[in-house]
């Protein structure tokens, strides 16, 4: 692949006093590209996705979007950027509806009160559930109401109503049951096919080879080694991630995953 990448980062650092929690971090996400993040606890993944989504901008380094410098020092950056996130906490209010939790933050008014019936409305013209496929009886049913598999659901058609380009997944089957993970999977793969990028942060290879295109390993906060999903091993990811074979990156012309392990 030798299109511009969506997202690039070059030479990412960030610093915690005097532990330096990423040194020299290079990444890419292509548009239609699944790209894992994986690494041991402490392996600096929570690190670069602040970084990606302006909750801990980096200290040094270069992140380019579309072939372009630019600065992601706050949240407010990366959603101008069409970058938006998913956590493992999904931030739901239980106590809110769907459609509710869908505009939290973006909620429509009128006259300065809120105009559910608008909400409603809007949220049924963007098709957001149907288009995840997810069966939810009713969108004014109680976010408590529904299955862990549906309110992940939720939250991921939360920020599709901003219409991203760049999807950060932090662990998402985290807590899901067998079915709802092949299920969520299927979620991951349709939104690829969508045109968007994609970052799954995740600890389940057996997730990362049923839907990642590209594998990035970060162990003591550098690069570890960059991956090709279909040409390599679980056994080569996991000796990467232990630091068993020293795969460390430092400095790429091409597509780092293009490299011969």
């Amino acid at each position: 692949m030798t299109t511009t990448p969506l997202l690039a980062l070059h030479g990412i650092c960030k610093r915690f006093g005097a532990l330096n929690a990423l040194t020299d971090v290079e990444l890419e996400i292509h548009t239609g590209e699944v790209v894992a993040l994986v690494g041991d606890n402490g392996a600096g993944k929570t690190t670069l996705v602040k970084v990606i989504t302006g909750a801990g901008p980096a200290d040094d380094g270069v992140i380019e979007w579309n072939g372009r410098p630019v600065r992601i020092t706050r949240p407010h950056d990366a959603q101008s950027l069409a970058i938006a996130s998913v956590y493992q906490e999904l931030a739901l209010c239980e106590s809110l509806d769907v459609v509710g939790n869908l505009f939290l933050g973006h909620e429509i008014c009128r006259a300065g009160v809120l105009d559910e019936v608008a909400m409603e409305r809007r949220a049924k013209e963007l098709d957001l559930l149907d288009m995840l496929s997810v069966r939810i009886p009713r969108t004014r049913a109680p976010v408590a109401s529904l299955s862990a598999g549906q309110r992940q659901a939720v939250a991921i058609a939360r920020a599709m109503l901003s219409e991203p380009r760049l999807l950060v997944l932090d662990e998402p089957t985290a807590g899901l049951g067998v079915g709802q993970t092949a299920h969520f999977l299927d979620l991951i793969e349709l939104l690829r096919d969508r045109g968007l990028g994609v970052l799954l942060v995740s600890h389940n290879l057996g997730d990362i080879k049923a839907v990642a295109d590209q594998v990035a390993v970060l162990r003591l906060g550098r690069n570890n080694g960059f991956f090709d999903v279909l040409t390599t091993s679980q056994e080569q990811i996991i000796s990467s991630i232990t630091g068993a074979t020293d795969n460390a990156v430092t400095h790429r012309t091409t597509r780092p995953w293009e490299a011969t392990l």
